[in-house]
């Protein structure tokens, strides 16, 4: 019996309880609504986190953790050194490759100081050459023109023997001249023939020349390879350690020594506390009345009389529910636009990401700032 009247008032009780419940939601969204009203027309207020573009100090290359040089916190330069990763084996490439230049830069020195002194004593080969020859070909000339004579004086002397004229004696001594005058002319011609081999072989020295210049090319292409090389294992080195590439705070360390990273691996996260945004949701009622570039004031509890002033840098283009983590007493059913609103100047680095802050936008020139009011 108890039972069933338990049961009975459970069953009463239910839709009252659920009514009270829709009256409270109601209440409550009525009360920000007034509330939200507070604020005249050409204002708009709202709430939300601060936040920042996140920066990511990643490895370009694979490998071990050395060093991490800076922790949760730390404010960074930009290029400041985060973390040195294991450089053993690249020290080693590098010096490889450090030692390989060296050997053909020697390689093309001595290839060089060869075809310099090639260039110099080939022209003067030439030369002395070219006169050997031509002295050999005058020398030729002369002993033919003195064959020529010796022979026709052996001639008239032979003759004037055969007549009685001249004695025997006379006569052999012509004929022997002319002898000897021949055979100064075969000298002179083996000596012209030996002076134009020398020629041709001083001649050859310009096809050396170009065999010497092809070497020192070869040599200087390697020479470019090898410094190519050395260029690349002293870029390796470099990226072995990480550097930070802008200035920031650091929010998150990623990594510990003795961890492997691959290629593109973060180690730390930062933020540029000198270009935060606050992130807030408009409704979609109020959205057209929302433009780039408005101003904006925004307040924090913190520095409840203090605001900074930024302005509306980015509005989406899709509506969505309002995200629960965001700290407003509007209905969570309704669909909002995220908004993003610039600070202008951070000073002291006083905002920080994560820290829950108010705004006011002003969409219509004229109207007097007023702090957002939600009670």
């Amino acid at each position: 019996m108890d039972e069933r009247r338990m049961e009975k008032k459970s069953q009463l009780l239910g839709p009252a309880l659920i009514g009270a419940a829709a009256i409270v939601i109601v209440a409550g969204g009525m009360y920000y609504l007034a509330g939200s009203r507070q604020l005249p027309e050409g204002l708009i207020a709202a709430s939300g986190r601060i936040e920042g573009e996140r920066i990511v100090a990643a490895a370009k290359f694979p490998g071990r953790i050395r060093q991490m040089l800076a922790k949760e916190g730390d404010a960074i330069v930009a290029g400041a050194v985060v973390a040195q990763l294991e450089d053993d084996s690249f020290q080693a490439k590098t010096e490889q490759a450090k030692q390989a230049l060296n050997a053909t830069e020697a390689q093309l020195s001595a290839a060089q100081a060869s075809l310099e002194i090639a260039q110099k004593e080939v022209p003067m080969g030439v030369s002395v050459a070219d006169a050997t020859q031509s002295q050999a070909q005058a020398a030729l000339h002369k002993a033919e023109a003195v064959e020529q004579q010796a022979a026709r004086d052996a001639q008239r002397h032979k003759e004037l023997f055969e007549r009685g004229v001249i004695e025997r004696h006379r006569y052999e001594q012509a004929d022997l001249g002319s002898r000897v005058a021949s055979a100064d002319v075969s000298a002179a011609q083996q000596a012209v023939n030996r002076a134009r081999q020398g020629a041709a072989q001083a001649g050859l020295g310009n096809d050396k020349i170009k065999a010497k210049q092809k070497e020192v090319d070869v040599l200087r292409a390697q020479k470019d390879r090898a410094a190519a090389a050395l260029s690349e294992a002293n870029s390796v080195l470099v990226d072995l350690t990480i550097k930070a590439p802008s200035a920031g705070i650091v929010l998150t360390r990623l990594r510990e020594p003795g961890e492997v990273v691959m290629p593109g691996g973060a180690v730390l996260e930062m933020v540029n506390l000198d270009h935060l945004y606050l992130k807030v949701y408009v409704p979609e009622s109020r959205i057209g009345q929302v433009r780039l570039g408005l101003p904006v004031r925004i307040y924090t509890d913190a520095q409840p009389d203090k605001y900074y002033e930024g302005k509306v840098s980015y509005i989406s283009s899709r509506a969505e529910f309002t995200p629960k983590e965001v700290q407003t007493t509007d209905e969570r059913v309704k669909l909002v636009y995220a908004v993003k609103l610039a600070i202008k100047e951070n000073p002291g680095h006083q905002l920080t990401p994560g820290l829950p802050a108010d705004a006011v936008i002003r969409w219509q020139d004229g109207i007097e700032w007023q702090k957002p009011r939600w009670k």
